[in-house]
Parts: C-alpha cells; structure tokens; sequence
C-alpha cells in the first residue's frame, strides 16, 4: 500500500492484470488489511481501468478513514 494521495487510496499488487487476476490480489490485500472476510469486499467499478470503485461492506466511513486517514469515501 502507498496509502492515501489525493483522497485515493493507492495500492501495487504484484499479480498481473490478465483474466481479473491482479483485481482478485487487490480485493484479497484490502481485506486483509481490514480484517473483513474477501466477500465483504467488492469491486464496483474500474474493473478493467486503473481507478477502482471498491465497497467494503460491514464497516463504516468513519472506520475506514480511521485506517487510511485522508481516503475521501
């Protein structure tokens, strides 16, 4: 994680971005990060671009700027 710049979160994931690989390592990372189980956690949007639209379920906005201070959700 390269944490928070400009409201976004930004994140490197070593997996590459064929067949939905590399979105499947950013929604396993941000889970873990969160201590969510992966199914609270999904890709909305961007699934094929570099800017992601991500929903964690379970959680509030408030927890989640908690974690990544700055993250605009």
């Amino acid at each position: 994680m390269d944490g928070v710049v400009d409201g976004s979160l930004h994140v490197r994931v070593a997996a590459p971005p064929l067949e939905g690989a590399a979105n499947q390592a950013l929604v396993r990372l941000i889970a873990e990060e969160l201590g969510v189980a992966r199914r609270a956690v999904r890709l909305v949007a961007g699934a094929a671009g570099r800017q992601k639209l991500i929903v964690v379920e379970g959680l509030t906005a408030d927890e989640l700027v908690a974690r990544w201070p700055g993250l605009r959700v």
